[in-house]
């Protein structure tokens, strides 16, 4: 009888997956930590109606100080506390006061709600309601045997105990956010303005990278500078470029303006970033303009992979250089192009800063990034922006299962 193959995993094979899953844990445990858990905390909040100042819990607080001078045995002053409540419009309940007294200081009158065991300063001061603000005076003498100086108050500084609530960690969910997302007109507005920017900014990159590769697939004199030239849109800083723009299109002291009026192409200078429909076109034409030059390298770089006997042939046969391009290059490219769609369109759709840089999200260019930013940070809102943050990552992955399940499967990716 043939013997049967060995079943199992043995000790071998059980030590080497142990290894590889102790090389993986630290990617494993730093990609949750990056992604995973800020995407989970963003859900979360998407939930809550809390503004900016409700992401830190509402907590008693105590300032302390020391009103007047104390320098030998018998001279009088007081500690000070202020006390108040950190938020609003949460209450903090069964506020607790502690501290220690510096040695050599006698107390002489005690707040009724305060009790003092040796130094030790314990006071029930109740709830604090929303607001709440208080100073509570403890009377001081220097003692006989007080020793200068006086020990700094801080050094020793008073510790708060209290409860309350909190919208952010609290069980209670709605969908508020999202209901006043969807409620009104302008978030299909700037969803369709964002769909714009997205489409024609990726497409447009894809095909300006695209005749760029072209036009460096032969060799020729200074074919290394003007690859370079190619680049600097990709690696110059954006901060810098988009200024650029800004200052050379400027309605009043622009130099394109100004050129344009001279050469009486316009009568008057145009408010390229300033006007509807304009200034989105504009930010839609920077967007191809910096960001050509990756899929022009990646373009390069397969096109330099292809077998030029194909196109030999092809030349021979009579084939037109359009018809080269079109039955040879063209589907040995598809594979790439798809790629690069895809990377362009997620980056493009979450693409905040240059459009922030441009124009700030004024005259028709507010994207869903823009509004983000716009409800998080300009209103307070950090509810409705975590919202508008979910919007843009179910947009995302319902286009990614869109490529992934059609376009991927067509291409053989």
């Amino acid at each position: 009888m043939d013997a049967k193959a060995p079943t199992g995993i043995g000790p071998l094979e059980r030590r080497e997956a142990r290894l590889a899953w102790g090389l993986l844990l630290p990617t494993l445990i730093s990609v949750a930590l990056v992604v995973v858990l800020p995407l989970l905390a963003i859900f979360w909040i998407s939930f809550k109606p809390i503004e900016l100042a409700d992401l830190r819990a509402p907590e008693a607080e105590a300032y302390e100080r020391l009103r007047g001078d104390i320098a030998a045995p018998g001279d009088a002053a007081a500690i000070e506390y202020r006390l108040s409540n950190s938020s609003r419009e949460v209450p903090v309940t069964g506020v607790v006061l502690r501290d220690v007294i510096p040695d050599g200081l006698d107390v002489q009158d005690l707040d009724s709600r305060c009790t003092l065991i040796v130094t030790q300063l314990i006071c029930v001061l109740g709830d604090f309601e929303p607001g709440y603000r208080e100073r509570l005076r403890i009377d001081v003498v220097a003692g006989a045997d007080f020793v200068a100086p006086l020990p700094s108050l801080r050094a020793s500084a008073a510790q708060m105990d209290g409860e309350a609530s909190s919208d952010l960690f609290n069980a209670e969910f709605t969908f508020d956010n999202f209901r006043t997302l969807f409620d009104g007109g302008e978030f299909w507005n700037v969803l369709g303005v964002t769909l714009f920017y997205t489409v024609f900014g990726t497409i447009g990159a894809l095909v300006v990278g695209l005749f760029a590769a072209l036009l460096l697939n032969k060799s020729f004199k200074g074919q290394g500078i003007l690859r370079g030239l190619y680049l600097f849109p990709y690696v110059a800083p954006v901060i810098a470029v988009a200024f650029t723009w800004v200052i050379l299109l400027d309605p009043f002291s622009g130099s394109i303006n100004a050129l344009l009026v001279q050469m009486d192409v316009v009568d008057t200078p145009i408010n390229f970033f300033g006007e509807r429909p304009l200034a989105l076109i504009m930010v839609t034409v920077f967007e191809i303009w910096r960001y050509f030059p990756l899929s022009f390298l990646f373009i390069l770089a397969r096109m330099q992979s292809i077998d030029a006997e194909m196109y030999e042939a092809a030349e021979m046969d009579g084939a037109s250089p359009f018809q080269q391009f079109w039955y040879l290059s063209v589907p040995q490219l598809l594979g790439i192009l798809s790629v690069l769609f895809l990377l362009r369109f997620i980056w493009t759709f979450n693409k905040f800063d240059d459009i922030f840089l441009l124009t700030g999200g004024n005259a028709g260019t507010r994207t869903l990034t823009v509004n983000v930013y716009e409800q998080a940070f300009a209103v307070s809102n950090i509810g409705a922006g975590a919202a508008v943050a979910v919007v843009i990552f179910a947009c995302l992955l319902i286009f990614a299962l869109f490529f992934f399940k059609f376009v991927s499967r067509e291409e053989g990716l």
